[in-house]
């Protein structure tokens, strides 16, 4: 390819390959992440079982310290007095007193353990859900380039003179989405390692409840183990509608709207988030309906993931000429002339708009909330 004379047909080539490749990217972080967070419901479910356990034995020591201390004085009094007892109340006394004895001691040695146990699996939460959410972050990053690769880079070819250039560009996205991916794999290189070990420790815990108390607390157990399952399934599918719903191939923008944004709520149990359509609700061109989904979603998440927004409010008008879409939300906000690390979301908004021929605004300021703004002109 000369520098001077662009190929444009090679160039697709390269973005072709470049959109493969991080198209693939993002399924293996997506995969980890998923592990990662089927993990952390295991464990979570696992952290309170064994909390249960342990307030049960911390009662039950409790009460086996009182017994063992009555069954002591009762052998230190059999002992001053050993002739005013007969043969069998004195081995009774000594019997009662080193059975508790032994009792209390199980009893302290099960406290250590669950005491251990609880503590392993308060450290491994934090440590998956500092992962869990390093992984959201890399596949909402990626998720934005690949988005970009697919609409809008596809034009680069028409606007862009230097071959070089464009092609380091884009080597430069694939290297660092690479090396953010190397990081996340060896961060979580043993999850489905834990995965297993928590199912095997899960199906030992069942095994005992049956031995130990009875058929019909293991039935409880197995049925918490399957809406664990059940959960992890919701989660699956929630994720791969957030990737690409397919209702806005046979909806369109406004229904497509309202199921992703009732689903978001659902899954974000503090936040309230009210959709209100004040225009038409009719289809508009596949790219224009693609561009306006993806911005509304990625102003939403970022109202949910950065300022921890209580309520949003997502209103769009269609008019004949043009769309306006306003997300407005009541979170910490942040100072627009800052220019925020990692933020590559908003800069993808921007270019996004930017290829709609569009206005982007975002206002915010600290402490009180941030809108954002997008009015898109619709060609005849």
């Amino acid at each position: 390819m000369k520098v001077d004379n662009v190929d444009v047909k090679a160039l697709d080539k390269v973005v072709d390959k470049m959109i493969q490749t991080v198209d693939q990217s993002k399924d293996e972080i997506f995969n980890i992440g998923e592990r990662c967070r089927q993990d952390y419901e295991a464990i979570s479910l696992e952290l309170e079982e064994v909390k249960k356990m342990f307030e049960q034995v911390i009662a039950e020591g409790e009460e086996l310290e009182v017994k063992s201390r009555l069954a002591r004085n009762r052998l230190s009094e059999v002992n001053k007095n050993f002739h005013q007892y007969t043969e069998e109340q004195v081995r009774e006394a000594y019997e009662k007193a080193h059975e508790f004895h032994t009792k209390l001691q199980i009893n302290h040695q099960v406290e250590k353990q669950l005491r251990d146990r609880r503590d392993e699996l308060e450290r491994r939460l934090r440590s998956l859900e500092h992962t869990i959410e390093r992984a959201e972050h890399l596949v909402s990053q990626v998720s934005v380039v690949l988005n970009y690769l697919q609409t809008d880079f596809k034009q680069v070819g028409e606007m862009i003179k230097d071959a070089k250039e464009k092609k380091d560009f884009g080597l430069r996205i694939i290297e660092a989405q690479e090396e953010e991916r190397k990081r996340l794999s060896r961060e979580i290189h043993d999850g489905p390692a834990q995965m297993l070990a928590n199912v095997l420790m899960r199906s030992d815990l069942i095994d005992r409840v049956y031995r130990e108390r009875s058929p019909e607390e293991a039935l409880k157990e197995i049925r918490s183990l399957k809406q664990m399952v059940r959960s992890a399934l919701y989660e699956v599918r929630r994720i791969i509608y957030d990737l690409r719903p397919m209702a806005l191939d046979d909806l369109g923008l406004i229904p497509t709207l309202k199921k992703y944004l009732q689903t978001i709520e659902e899954y974000h149990k503090g936040t309230k988030i009210h959709f209100t359509n004040y225009g038409l609700e009719t289809r508009l061109p596949p790219n224009y309906e693609v561009a306006l989904f993806r911005l509304i979603q990625e102003s939403v998440q970022n109202a949910l993931k950065h300022a921890q927004a209580h309520e949003i409010q997502v209103k769009v008008d269609i008019q004949n000429h043009q769309v306006t879409a306003v997300v407005k939300d009541d979170g910490k906000g942040f100072d627009p002339s800052v220019k925020q690390p990692g933020s590559f979301g908003i800069m993808g908004m921007k270019e996004r708009v930017d290829l709609l021929e569009g206005e982007l605004s975002i206002r915010s300021n600290i402490g009180v909330g941030t809108v954002v703004y997008i009015q898109v002109p619709l060609k005849k």
